[in-house]
């Protein structure tokens, strides 16, 4: 697969140059130059296969000859050693042989190592880069700014990896007490390093575009970025969207297909709208955004504005000017009335996710984060709006609820356990650095971990 700059699409790379190098050149986004197509029958034989067996089938586009089909096999079976799940609300799991009647689902995607999505792409991300370093005998400094998650799934995947220095920016105050701890528990002595900003997400996305920007810091410290700008992150998150929709055909082949997806800085949607470009049987996508929706009022309107972003209670979502809206504008020839009839948006309060996680935990026992909160809102008002054909109802949901305790707890009035990952995170001593959002404070950090 060859990739291009989505500033200039003359500036062209192989997958390990796109992904060992983040951005192009100019500084642009790196995109596919195309995407496979599977007609009927190759389907059918991906969604018969194992989850890892049919995301190392698609992998298999993206990467380049630096992988063999062995390795690209191995490396799948290897980060998705956790299952994906679709239950409905009374926790049954979707059985494509014996379906329930249900038309609506969630599709847990926290059973990994740091128990949120991210750890999908992050697992994926990294074996692929440590195979093509130790191959090379290169090492990269990695820079990777988090709403909460992201930089917990990067640490974890890549900790005590040779050739490979983390440094995780965080905005200090700004994400979970347990998400802090994760982020900040993989030891003094390790090779992942967390930065508390004195700022928000955005100040620590900015400063990373601003460490890129830096021709002189990147080849001092051979810098790589981890966030979803890197193309390897976006493409593995296609994968799960493939394969649970081929599940939810095969069991329910009359009905349509809609994902409601909690989106900030867009990159999983950006995944979810690829496997739709592969053939995925899957008609719609509900985007649900919190105070931040940029994205949302694109949708409504035609005009994007980025925007500063608000905190909220779903912390990983307070993102105001998205990375990936450039990706999808790619995917869609910047055509929005495209990307409007695919994509149907809607944003809520917090006043609104905290009644609703109440609520369906009262009406049903299933207790949610507050990002899958908001998705599973957007996914019920789509349904109140949509009087056509009925769909099979698929809510994304990105985070165990236990990552957000201390919200949870108060909003239910109940305690809840810790997954033991989360406990061991918990215990473990805790280490940050806390810096100013700027350059120079950035890179004297830098200079002294050298």
């Amino acid at each position: 697969m060859i990739y291009h700059s989505l500033t200039n699409s003359e500036l062209k790379a192989s997958f390990s140059t796109a992904l060992l190098s983040s951005l192009a050149a100019d500084g642009g986004l790196y995109m596919p130059d195309k995407f496979p197509r599977f007609n009927a029958d190759e389907l059918a034989r991906l969604g018969a296969l194992p989850f890892a067996a049919c995301a190392a089938q698609l992998a298999q586009f993206f990467v380049d000859d630096n992988f063999s089909t062995q390795q690209i096999q191995d490396l799948c079976a290897t980060a998705y050693d956790f299952p994906l799940p679709l239950r409905t609300l009374d926790g049954t799991v979707l059985d494509a042989a014996t379906p329930e009647p249900d038309n609506a689902y969630i599709l847990e995607l926290f059973h990994g190592p740091t128990l949120a999505f991210k750890d999908f792409a992050a697992r994926f991300m990294s074996r692929a880069t440590s195979h093509l370093l130790a191959r090379s005998r290169q090492s990269r400094t990695i820079l990777v700014a988090t709403s909460g998650d992201t930089g917990g799934a990067i640490g974890h995947s890549f900790l005590n990896q040779p050739n490979v220095k983390v440094f995780i920016l965080f905005p200090n105050e700004g994400v979970s007490t347990v998400q802090e701890h994760q982020l900040t528990s993989m030891g003094a002595n390790s090779n992942v390093k967390a930065i508390g900003i004195d700022g928000s997400f955005d100040d620590c996305q900015a400063l990373v575009k601003q460490a890129f920007g830096d021709a002189t810091l990147c080849e001092t410290h051979h810098l790589m970025s981890a966030n979803s700008i890197n193309v390897g992150r976006v493409i593995p998150q296609s994968f799960y969207y493939f394969w649970t929709s081929l599940q939810i055909k095969a069991a329910h082949p009359q009905r349509r297909i809609a994902f409601s997806i909690p989106c900030g800085n867009l990159g999983n949607l950006t995944g979810g709208l690829i496997a739709q470009k592969m053939g995925a049987p899957i008609d719609k996508f509900v985007v649900g955004n919190n105070a931040n929706h940029p994205f949302v009022d694109y949708l409504h309107t035609g005009q994007y504005t980025a925007r500063p972003s608000v905190p909220t209670l779903s912390n990983a979502m307070d993102i105001g000017r998205p990375n990936n809206f450039a990706r999808i504008l790619s995917l869609f020839e910047n055509d929005h009335e495209q990307i409007s009839k695919i994509c149907s948006g809607y944003h809520f309060s917090d006043a609104q996710t905290e009644r609703h996680i109440r609520k369906l935990y009262r009406d049903s026992g299933y207790l949610i984060c507050p990002h899958t909160a908001i998705a599973h809102l957007a996914m019920q008002a789509f349904s109140q709006d949509n009087d056509g054909e009925p769909y099979s109802e698929i809510t994304v949901s990105t985070a165990h609820p236990a990552k957000f305790k201390d919200d949870v707890e108060r909003i239910i009035h109940e305690p809840i356990a810790l997954p033991q990952a989360l406990q061991d995170s918990i215990d473990a001593p805790s280490h940050k650095q806390i810096i100013l959002p700027t350059l120079d404070a950035l890179n004297q950090y830098l200079n002294s971990c050298a």
